[in-house]
């Protein structure tokens, strides 16, 4: 089973020859989720060879450019490839103006499905058996939003050996998986322990798109395995990051510490910085498990690896 995230742009608003604006794709059980789609998403798509027609869901944290001016081309590419299948895009309701302006989606052979953002309080806005997303307000200069990306419970496996020997019954093995003890007909009593291997790990991934530091969010994203939260710019530069409604690096990696987060990834770097080390040594001062990520690093959550492909930017 997969639970991997592909940083597609790590820039801010000015793109640069080696990052592109904001994206990401998660791919959960080969379920690919693409997470904002700024100008050259699709470029990224093909350079990292992630399927276009795998995606089926799009979330768009908020309107400004940087963030989802690659929406048109990609759309215009799925219906030029064919596609078929239905397309879910979450963001906010203003989206869907803008893109019947631009296009012409009554021609297009596959359904568009909107799911407009509720900005005033977190909400689930997507579930299926394995999964859920939640999204929550940011604070920045217009309406935006961050996503939690969490598997649910899994239920435990019971061992082989004791499914020979006990000769659980269907309902026997559908209430031992959610945890229940076993009682024989004899009146035996096997704990649950005993039967089933340690139950699997769920993982989870937060997204914190353009934001002010903004503890409020804390609750929403604590503990997970590993945190996307914007990092424009380093502390030194912290009254430009109010003014424009953006976060130091720093300050991304306090809310990690104070959510008690496993890994924090920090992108949306300005381009007046030559690299992103200065930002990731910044955020370090506060939060030693950071990374400044690159377009095309691929972080396998599952595994807590790192594969970096940055020839191919």
């Amino acid at each position: 089973m997969s639970f991997e995230l592909t940083v597609l742009g790590t820039s801010s608003g000015l793109p640069t020859s080696k990052r592109f604006p904001t994206a990401h794709v998660l791919n959960v059980h080969e379920r690919f989720f693409l997470i904002d789609c700024g100008e050259g998403t699709q470029i990224r798509l093909r350079q990292f060879k992630i399927h276009f027609q795998r995606i089926n869901h799009i979330f768009i944290s908020h309107l400004h450019g940087d963030h989802y001016y690659g929406i048109f081309g990609l759309l215009s590419t799925f219906n030029m490839l064919g596609r078929a299948t239905d397309l879910h895009i979450y963001s906010p309701p203003e989206l869907q103006k803008k893109v019947e302006f631009q296009m012409f989606p009554e021609e297009f052979k596959f359904k568009i499905i909107y799911h407009p953002h509720n900005f005033e309080k977190p909400e689930t806005i997507f579930e299926n058996k394995n999964m859920f997303v939640r999204s929550f307000p940011l604070q920045h200069r217009i309406k935006t939003c961050g996503f939690l990306f969490k598997e649910k419970k899994k239920d435990k496996n019971i061992l082989k050996e004791a499914i020979e020997k006990y000769k659980f019954s269907i309902k026997d093995i559908v209430l031992i998986k959610k945890g229940n003890d076993f009682v024989t007909e004899n009146g035996k009593f096997i704990p649950n322990s005993e039967i089933t291997l340690p139950q699997p790990v769920s993982h989870s991934y937060a997204f914190c798109s353009d934001t002010k530091y903004y503890e409020e969010i804390i609750s929403e994203i604590e503990n997970v395995d590993l945190l996307y939260h914007e990092a424009t710019f380093i502390h030194n530069d912290a009254q430009i990051a109010r003014t424009t409604g953006h976060s130091t690096a720093r300050e991304a990696a306090m809310i990690a510490k104070k959510a008690n987060v496993k890994k924090l990834v920090i992108g949306h770097f300005s381009a007046r910085y030559a690299s992103a080390e200065i930002l990731e040594k910044d955020a370090r001062v506060e939060f030693e498990n950071t990374v400044a990520a690159n377009d095309g690093d691929i972080f396998d959550i599952e595994l807590d690896t790192i594969l970096k492909v940055k020839d191919k930017n």
